[in-house]
């Protein structure tokens, strides 16, 4: 196998990884929650996670060591990433299937969009990028319809969580905005694995200040679904993501966005019987186009403001 032979499958490779245990991980916490309460699950993972990714980072040679303003940043970041957004989700998954979830959640890029355009003020958009702004919002409407037409006490209670998956997606973007401008400088993997254990430390916190500590039940299950987030979504699916942006231009790596729902729609069915019906299929192809028309939409800096950049990220807010 030549050379460009050998990078080709290790791109395809990585892609697989991304795709996969990132689009995973809405199945893997919605099994986990089965057994653990969320801030529970969330912070046990992520306080494994987060140290041994720094462990790992100071085995390797790169600079784990931070200031107290880089400590404060990270930690903010952390807990809009990981308490305001994950434990959100994994909450929001004990009502809403985790397909629907993903969907929902898949419109961090819209809400990146807004932040970086409008309250940042840091690119001009497209009309590319308007088009998928708005093509974004009807996908909502059309999958949340069932939910906003309900009128059983059950149907009510999905459209609040779903709600609050939209609240915990703009969470995630605030804290990748918040990412782009205070991480640099700083070890994307160093960065992650400070971000994971303040953002652990705080699940934690607070679920022994909710009284979870006393509901959580240590299934091997449960115990093998927190495992499977750690490794494959925090560890594996991570790294294959940071590999990539090294290696192929951000634009292709970015597809991750509007891949990793349809994966998690997918699981969702075959593992869990969750429904497919015709509105989470039109607004799944609805929600993807958009992402995509975003993703794929130039922006052009303003003057003095920050070069268009990849976003450091933990992972997939799912994962």
């Amino acid at each position: 196998m030549s050379a460009s032979e050998q990078h080709r499958f290790r791109v395809i490779l990585a892609f697989a990884l991304v795709y996969v245990f990132w689009g995973s991980t809405y199945l893997g916490i919605r099994i986990a929650i089965e057994h653990l309460p969320p801030f529970i699950m969330t912070g046990v993972r992520f306080l494994i996670a987060g140290p041994l990714m720094l462990l790992y980072c100071t085995l390797s040679g790169r600079g784990v060591r931070i200031t107290g303003r880089e400590a404060l940043r990270l930690a903010i970041i952390g807990v809009l990433l990981l308490t305001c957004a994950n434990a959100t989700l994994a909450r929001a998954e004990l009502v809403v299937p985790s397909g629907l979830a993903a969907l929902l959640v898949a419109i961090i890029p819209l809400w990146l969009l807004v932040l970086e355009t409008w309250v940042f003020r840091g690119d001009r958009v497209s009309a590319k990028g308007i088009a998928g702004l708005l093509l974004g919002v009807a996908g909502i409407a059309v999958l949340l319809w069932p939910q906003l037409t309900a009128t059983t006490a059950l149907g009510r209670k999905e459209l609040m969580y779903s709600l609050a998956l939209l609240a915990a997606s703009f969470a995630w973007a605030l804290g990748s905005s918040f990412a782009k401008r205070w991480q640099k400088g700083i070890d994307p993997f160093a960065a992650s694995g400070w971000e994971m254990t303040f953002g652990g430390a705080v699940n934690l916190l607070l679920a022994f200040a909710l009284g979870e500590s006393r509901r959580a039940v240590w299934t091997p299950r449960g115990i093998a679904a927190v495992a499977y987030l750690v490794v494959f979504g925090s560890w594996v699916g991570f790294s294959a993501y940071i590999w990539l942006l090294q290696h192929v231009q951000m634009s292709k790596v970015s597809t991750y966005a509007y891949v990793n729902p349809v994966v998690a729609v997918f699981l969702g069915w075959v593992v869990l019987r969750e429904r497919v019906d015709a509105y989470i299929l039109a607004g799944s192809a609805i929600i993807v186009a958009a992402v995509a028309l975003v993703t794929a939409a130039e922006v052009k800096p303003r003057p003095g403001s920050l070069e268009e950049e990849p976003l450091p990220v933990v992972e997939s807010t799912g994962d």
